[in-house]
Formats: C-alpha cells, sequence, structure tokens
C-alpha cells in the first residue's frame, strides 16, 4: 500500500470530457441508506460536483477481481457509517475506461479522493479497514482545514432519524404549537442541566429569532430601517428578517457594518445578535466563516 498524500490536493483531474448525468443508485437492501453509488462515465460529473460540500471518495476497480469487490465492501461500510460526512463512488474502470484515464490510472484497485474538485490520492491495492479508517479520518481533517463540513443527504434508502432528548422535544412540540416561550424555556432547562448541549444552546438562539420575527412584515421592517439608519433595533430588525428570507449575507453584512460604527454597549449588543445568528445558520457555513473574517477585522 503506498502512502497517502493527505496535505496536499495538487493537480485538477481533467473532467472537462465527462458530460452531467445523474449517479446511479447502489445496489443496497432496500431501505438501508447508503452514500455509495456506482458511477459511469455520465454520471461522473455531477458526482464529482459534490466535492465541493463533502469529500468524494472514488473507487476505480473491476467486478472480476475478488480483492476490488472486497475492498469496495469495505470502503461502502466505513463511508456509510459516517452518514453522509463522506461519499463514495465504485467506477468499474474497465467498463469506464475514460474515468480511469481522467486519474490517470496504473492499476486496480486505486483509491482517491476529491475535496473541491481537486484530487488527493489514497492508495493503490488492497488494505485492511483499520487503516482505511485511518485515511478517512485524515481526510475529514483536511476537509475541515479547507472550510468544508456538514453532510450529504443519502443516495438511497431512508436514514433512521434518532429519538430528540425529552426536553429537545418538548421544545420541538412548543415550537410546533407556537409557543416559543415555553420552546425557549425546554431548551433552558436543557441546557442547565448539561451545559455543553450544542443543540439546546442553537435551539434558544433559533426561537428567538423565531420570536422576533413572528407577525413582523418584511416590506415595513426593510422601509423603518431605511428611513432610520441609526435605530439600533430598526436595523437588527431588518437582519433578522434578512436573515430568515434567505438573505443570509446580506443580514451579515448589515450587522457587520453596525459594529463598526458602534462603540461599548450597542457594539457589544450587535456582536452578540451576530454571534447567534452564526449559530442559527451554522458555524460550518462558508457564508458564516467569511463573516466572522469581515466582523474579525472591524473588532481587531
Amino acid at each position: 500500500m503506498t502512502e497517502p498524500h493527505i496535505p496536499s490536493a495538487r493537480g485538477a483531474v481533467d473532467l472537462a470530457a465527462l458530460a452531467a448525468s445523474h449517479p446511479e443508485e447502489s445496489a443496497t437492501p432496500s431501505g438501508a441508506a447508503t452514500w455509495t453509488t456506482r458511477v459511469d462515465t455520465a454520471a461522473f460529473q455531477q458526482f464529482v460536483g459534490l466535492s465541493q460540500q463533502v469529500p468524494v471518495i472514488v473507487s476505480l476497480g473491476a467486478a472480476r477481481l475478488a480483492a476490488s469487490v472486497e475492498l469496495d465492501n469495505t470502503l461502502t461500510t466505513l463511508v456509510d457509517r459516517r452518514a453522509g460526512r463522506l461519499v463514495l463512488g465504485l467506477v468499474d474502470a474497465e467498463a469506464e475506461p475514460q474515468i480511469a484515464q481522467a486519474f490517470q490510472a496504473q492499476q486496480i484497485p486505486m483509491v482517491i479522493a476529491l475535496v473541491k474538485g481537486q484530487p488527493v490520492p489514497l492508495f493503490q491495492g488492497g488494505a485492511p479497514a483499520e487503516q482505511i479508517e485511518q485515511l478517512l479520518d485524515q481526510l475529514l481533517e483536511l476537509a475541515t482545514q479547507q472550510g468544508m463540513g456538514g453532510s450529504v443527504p443519502a443516495f438511497s434508502g431512508t436514514e433512521e432519524e434518532p429519538a430528540l432528548p425529552p426536553l429537545h422535544q418538548k421544545a420541538v412540540d412548543a415550537i410546533e404549537a407556537g409557543d416559543y416561550a415555553a420552546a425557549e424555556a425546554a431548551y433552558m432547562q436543557a441546557l442547565n442541566e448539561k451545559p455543553n448541549d450544542h443543540e439546546a444552546q442553537v435551539g434558544i438562539y433559533q426561537v428567538r429569532l423565531l420570536s422576533r420575527t413572528q407577525d413582523k412584515d418584511l416590506n415595513q421592517v426593510r422601509e423603518t430601517g431605511a428611513q432610520n439608519p441609526d435605530d439600533l433595533n430598526a436595523q437588527l430588525d431588518v437582519a433578522d428578517m434578512d436573515l430568515v428570507g434567505g438573505h443570509v449575507e446580506d443580514a451579515f453584512a448589515r450587522l457587520v457594518k453596525l459594529v463598526s460604527r458602534l462603540a461599548d454597549e450597542d457594539r457589544e449588543r450587535v456582536r452578540r445578535r451576530l454571534v447567534e445568528l452564526y449559530a442559527v445558520v451554522g458555524n460550518s457555513d462558508p457564508r458564516v466563516a467569511a463573516s466572522r473574517q469581515k466582523l474579525a477585522r472591524v473588532l481587531f
């Protein structure tokens, strides 16, 4: 087994000749969620596009090779265990020579990863599951360093939803009933019982946002904000409405600009609101990362 080149992602694969299509569903047990799919030349471009969201692994093999089949089974198990943080494409290199040529494959089986479209060679030939698992963990670390995170939906099957903790379920039920005060109280109780409960903290921020924007009219809020550029509450309201309306970058930009103009308690109030909205959107979101950099420049 060759050493992986995890720290480097140099050299783009030439995929210009590969047409876009839909990936085939892999053959998996009925109802089982899987992030593994069989990929042909027509489907490859779209499959590679997923590497902008999560690391993509490509296994170049052949159905006639027992070692290749065994490797694909191992990879499928390890990738599916990570529930969408990685995806795996199984390619029959003999049936799809264009893909093998794009990766300049010298032998099969061969396993390569793609991070934001850039190849990360992993290994050729077989490998024990423990060693592959280590490589996948390193690959996820590389993805994190490049600002990637989160997961993607399964290619097929149904993902089992884990049961929520009782207080979280109580909060969700209250939200569905429109009782945001009760929802916040449930999340607060969960956070008091478990201070490192990140989901409860984010839940509090989400409920507060829902409560602040409830029954507000977007056009009226925007008009008030435009007419009162120095009214802190009006500007915070516009940012809230932008966020719930999907204009995330506009909301962040408005608040960062406010921070640059304010001082003391007002400045800290806006900064705290930004932190809450970052958590609501998700700290792994690239829009959050970009705004955090702008906020840091303003603050320091």
